[in-house]
């Protein structure tokens, strides 16, 4: 309920309301596919649906981190009047831009519809893709929120990270591009890159790596552990930060 009054508040007396997130992303795919796609020589029938499916896997994760590690300072209020778990307040933002990641998610089958590209079966374990994704994101804003609540400073670097993390990520570009003198494990050791795999490959009809799989539900255990341990450490102090 606080995450759709946050989406019905930010698009209030709009006509369109929330489409105009769905709007707005279909122009930027649009011109990304086709400014990158162009200039790469990559063929369009191909790469629209890829890039289609990398950025809104990407906007979607980057703007959960970015706005997760602010969850607690956006929720002073109801955090120094109201004793709720502290992960209410994560849920909150991950669910606010998860509900925007479904308006979005209408784009990718209306550019396969444009393009002729046919999607099977295998699309359907996009959703256990986007399940392990959601756990992962859950502990890193757990983790981010505690430390960007002491140390104002460090949200404005996570940003900067995440920047650069766009780049080094085949968000854009393919891994086809990749220069053959460097080393795989800057992509597979990369987590962002197995976290867009496991939900894009079945959408395109593949199916993800076992290793892609294996990584991120092990990671996600790694990160819960470490979430659980800094949130209990800190969760008293929390308040008087704010």
């Amino acid at each position: 309920m606080l995450a759709w009054q946050d989406i019905s508040i930010r698009y209030k007396r709009s006509r369109l309301g929330q489409f105009w997130l769905t709007i707005n992303t279909l122009i930027y795919i649009s011109t990304l596919g086709i400014i990158f796609g162009s200039l790469f020589r990559f063929n369009l029938l191909e790469y629209l649906p890829n890039i289609s499916a990398s950025v809104l896997m990407w906007n979607f994760m980057n703007a959960s981190i970015t706005e997760g590690s602010m969850s607690f300072i956006s929720s002073e209020n109801i955090i120094l009047q109201v004793k709720l778990p502290f992960f209410t307040y994560i849920i909150r933002t991950l669910i606010r831009n998860f509900i925007a990641f479904c308006h979005n998610i209408v784009i990718f089958p209306f550019i396969c519809l444009c393009v002729g590209y046919k999607i099977n079966f295998y699309a359907f374990l996009s959703i256990f893709g986007l399940l392990i994704v959601f756990l992962n994101l859950s502990w890193i804003c757990i983790i981010a929120a505690v430390f960007c609540t002491r140390f104002r400073d460090l949200q404005q670097i996570i940003i900067s990270i995440m920047q650069i993390l766009f780049y080094v990520t085949p968000v854009v570009w393919s891994v086809k591009a990749f220069p053959p003198n460097f080393s795989p494990l800057m992509l597979t050791l990369n987590p962002f890159y197995n976290f867009i795999n496991v939900v894009k490959m079945p959408l395109l009809g593949y199916a993800p790596a076992a290793s892609e799989w294996m990584f991120c539900c092990g990671l996600a255990v790694v990160g819960w552990c470490a979430a659980l341990y800094t949130l209990g450490k800190y969760k008293r102090r929390i308040a008087y930060w704010l």
